[in-house]
This record gives structure tokens, sequence and C-alpha cells, in this order.
């Protein structure tokens, strides 16, 4: 399988990563996937595997396997460090499109609430309220969103996540009572799925990141084709 890349210099790539990839091999689960992004990614790039450790080598951050779009990968010991560090200070812009379930009151909102594992479920993470006891494993976490279009039983938002926390906008919006459409893990007993979806509608759309070089540097992903179809269906459906 190709992966796209949408953007490449010396230091580093931004690849549009399709769903039903898992983006490197976990060392803590028992399934061997060989076909992890970066292993696919070495293959033309064999150097990856020169940069940081095993098993996620130059992988700066991550995105679930249902979850498309950008993701950043450094080329070099020394690009892997300077993007860590500015991920880690909260310097790298990335919105994300999602469609949720039920119509959100408002236009704009902000969820500011810590995220740790859950302690019912070791596969999920749990959001607390601010009169919740929170686990040491509780983190700060805080997700804006904008309302892009609504309908009748759904909402289309664009997310911006201040903090990179494990499931972080899929757990957020289920804590808000509005789960991504599609979200096997995440969705409440009675979520409703659009007819054809078959995986969480959420997609990496926007990344900001500076460069080694001082200047900024912009990369967007369109919908994928099988999101696009969904929502294309409601829009015709609303009308």
């Amino acid at each position: 399988m190709e992966i796209p890349v949408l953007y490449e210099d010396e230091d580093m790539l931004v690849v549009d990563k399709p769903a039903e990839i898992v983006v490197f091999q976990e060392t803590n689960t028992k399934k061997q996937d060989t076909n992890t992004l970066i292993e696919l990614l070495s293959e033309k790039y064999p150097e990856l595997k020169t940069v940081g450790e095993a098993p996620r080598y130059g992988v700066v951050h991550r995105l679930d396997k249902d979850t498309s779009g950008l993701l950043l990968v450094a080329k070099t010991p020394e690009a892997l460090i300077f993007f860590q560090k500015q991920f880690k200070n909260r310097g790298v812009g990335k919105k994300y499109l999602a469609l949720v379930t039920g119509a959100m009151k408002e236009d704009t909102g902000v969820i500011d609430a810590r995220i740790g594992r859950s302690p019912m479920d070791p596969r999920k993470q749990k959001a607390y309220s601010p009169t919740e006891t929170t686990p040491p494993s509780a983190r700060d976490a805080v997700t804006e969103y904008n309302v892009l279009e609504r309908f009748k039983q759904y909402t289309f938002l664009e997310v911006r996540i201040k903090t990179g926390r494990k499931h972080q906008i899929r757990c957020h919006l289920a804590y808000i009572h509005h789960p991504v459409a599609g979200d096997k893990t995440y969705r409440f007993k009675d979520s409703l799925t659009p007819k054809g979806l078959e995986r969480q509608f959420l997609h990496a759309h926007y990344l900001e990141i500076q460069l080694p070089s001082g200047q900024s540097k912009e990369v967007r992903s369109g919908l994928p084709e099988d999101l696009q179809t969904i929502l294309t269906n409601l829009q015709q459906d609303a009308n």
C-alpha cells in the first residue's frame, strides 16, 4: 500500500494516513501487525528506522487506527527531538473534522476535563468532571470545537485539541453526550450511525508546525471518500 505524502523536506514527512492502518505496533499487545504505517513508510524511506526507538521510530504523534488524516514523521534524530518539544510545549496546531451524534446546543465550545484510563474498561479513557476524584494517570486535556453544519440527528464539527491525550477527542465528545458517529468504543447503546458508515467519522485535516528553519508550515487534507460520501448523503437528505 502506498501512503500518500503531502509534504516532505530534509527533516520531516507529513503523510495522509488511511483508516484501518495502525501507526506503529504496540509493545504491550499480543496481536502482531506487520502492515503498520511506519513499516510501510520505511520500505520507501529505510532511514526512518535510524530515527528514535522501535517500534515508533520517527513518528512524532499518533492517530487511532480508525482515524484518518495528517501525521508527522521525523526523518532525522535531531528533527524528532525538535518536533517532540513542539508537541510537548503545545506549539502545534491540530484540527480535526468530526461528525457527532445529536444536535449540539452551542455553535462553539470548550471541553476542559482531565483524562485518565477508565477503571471499568482498560481499552478506554475516561474524562473526569471537576468534582470527581482523579487517578494518578489523569492528565489535563482541553478540546475546542465549532459547528460547521447541522443535521437532524447529527452535527458536523471542526475540533481543535490543545493537548494530545490518548482518545482525547472521542473521549471528550462522549463526555458531553455527543459521541463521534460510528465510534464503536465510546458510543452509547442508543447511538445512531449514518447508513454506510463503517468506522468512526474522525479525520485529522489540518496541521501547523514550525520548521527547524523557523518558518511555519501548514498542511491540509480533505475528507477521504468514505466520509465525504456520508456527509454528502446527509446533506441530500436534509434538502
